[in-house]
């Protein structure tokens, strides 16, 4: 065989399929090798978007098109934003959580496995505390997880929810960040940032509740147990099939 029928055979550069080869999983790996031809990955993209879990998020993803374009986008490695340090969703199926659990089962779950939840978390981020007290007025609060993030250079205070997210829950996060950034926030520090992990974000309340704020408060989803590998493919190629259609319209229409 000819250099360049091996070629047309392998398309990535040598050190990508280096990289792809560790993916176990089959599908997550021809999915890994499509996007990566598909967003013109460097071997840095494709490192990043593996070790970040890109192709179970995406499936998960309440919008996978968006999702796979933005995964197509190059990134600063040097400057990021908050939205773009923080994942959505959150898979923490590591905690080993079945059936009916408490918030306080769910925090201690994360305690127990801290070392499992900083990897998902990302590697910029350290742990300082678990039901930090503040009072406010002639009232006692408690965060329920406190973080920093080094690249950020803030603290991040993370809320715990079982349910749906809230507009309430915008208020109590507004509430910690304005006394965390007043209080607990060093010289030379970026204002901190507030995690709200729920079990079920909607888009409309999630946009109405966030907007015109001064701190920066995220809401994400996370997932204690994955569907069947069978309902991931299917959404994902729709996704892809959906994003080809629309692509393939507009450009119609710009050369119209």
């Amino acid at each position: 065989m000819s250099l360049n029928n091996v070629a047309s055979h392998f398309p990535l550069s040598w050190s990508a399929y280096v990289r792809l080869i560790t993916v176990r999983n089959e599908v997550a790996r021809e999915f890994y090798e499509a996007e990566a031809l598909a967003g013109g990955w460097t071997i840095r993209q494709l490192r990043r978007q593996i070790d970040t879990q890109f192709y179970e998020r995406t499936a998960l993803s309440r919008d996978k098109e968006a999702m796979l374009l933005r995964g197509r986008q190059p990134e600063s490695s040097d400057i990021i934003s908050p939205s773009e340090a923080f994942k959505d969703p959150y898979l923490l199926e590591f905690l080993g959580l079945k059936d009916e659990y408490s918030e306080s089962d769910l925090e201690d779950a994360l305690i127990s496995h801290l070392e499992e939840f900083l990897m998902e978390l990302g590697g910029d981020f350290c742990f300082m505390g678990r039901q930090r007290r503040l009072r406010i007025g002639d009232e006692w609060y408690r965060v329920d997880l406190l973080f920093y993030n080094r690249r950020l250079r803030c603290l991040v205070v993370i809320d715990l929810k079982l349910g749906r997210f809230t507009h309430a829950d915008t208020g109590q996060m507004n509430l910690y960040l304005n006394y965390a950034r007043e209080n607990w926030t060093m010289y030379g520090e970026s204002p901190p940032v507030g995690l709200i992990l729920c079990a079920h974000r909607d888009e409309d309340v999630a946009r109405y509740a966030l907007a015109g704020l001064d701190n920066t408060i995220l809401p994400a989803e996370y997932r204690t147990v994955l569907p069947a590998e069978e309902t991931l493919v299917a959404e994902i190629n729709r996704a892809r099939e959906m994003l080809r259609l629309r692509q393939g319209a507009a450009e119609q229409n710009n050369g119209n």
